[in-house]
């Protein structure tokens, strides 16, 4: 059973209806470029084939409702409140929201919440989170977000909910992928150009050494806490 059909069953037995639409955000690759986007630098960054999936749906009220398959957890809050609660994975969904609700009107709604990147790899779990939560209140409630818009937000949510003064490499590679290509980002102001990933005889090998990657684990958040990256 594919990600995407079991998040669907499971939103469907959480909520008692089916969801609206599905969206899945990829995380990503940098080929070139490492902690430059923050310095205004270059990066070439690129989407890869796993990613962050949301299953969503309007609601009749001003309430919301969480569920993410990941951790079985189930977490609620208005529209009007707002609250993050204690779980990183309910601060980058909620964190977007509020953000996105700072321009646009919202209504409640219902969102389940898989991935099938491996946590805590250093492959941008949380910036998929951000822009898959943006996209997907983006389309629901027909907004007028860009692109960019969406790649800003998730970027807002990091600083902001979480307490990572990230760049936006992560958050742009995640909206801007394409199949078959690099991202060439100038991170000063956000000029890109894609460079095709046909490399002929060479492959690039993606390895899961088990050894957690956290960019939140040395940064401190407004309440004096530390955080850890999904």
């Amino acid at each position: 059973m594919s990600l995407a059909i079991e998040l669907q069953h499971t939103f469907t037995s959480t909520f008692q209806e089916t969801p609206h639409l599905i969206i899945k955000s990829p995380g990503r690759i940098n080929l070139i470029g490492e902690h430059t986007d923050y310095n205004e630098g270059f990066v070439m960054p690129a989407a890869i084939d796993k990613g962050v999936y949301i299953a969503i749906s309007k609601r009749k009220d001003n309430q919301i409702h969480l569920h993410a398959l990941d951790y079985d957890e189930h977490y609620s809050t208005t529209v009007d409140l707002l609250t993050f609660g204690d779980s990183l994975w309910t601060k980058y969904i909620l964190g977007a929201t509020r953000i996105v609700k700072e321009r646009e009107s919202l209504g409640g709604f219902n969102l389940a919440v898989a991935g099938d990147l491996p946590l805590g790899a250093g492959l941008s779990s949380s910036a998929a989170l951000t822009c898959a939560t943006t996209f997907a209140l983006n389309t629901l409630f027909e907004l007028a977000l860009t692109q960019i818009d969406i790649a800003r937000i998730g970027q807002r949510t990091e600083h902001e909910a979480v307490g990572v003064r990230c760049g936006i490499m992560d958050q742009f590679a995640s909206v801007f992928g394409k199949e078959n290509s690099f991202i060439r980002l100038d991170c000063r102001d956000l000029s890109f150009e894609y460079v095709g990933a046909d490399l002929s005889d060479y492959e690039i090998l993606l390895l899961n050494t088990n050894v957690k990657h956290s960019l939140a684990s040395s940064a401190t958040t407004k309440e004096g806490n530390l955080a850890k990256e999904l």
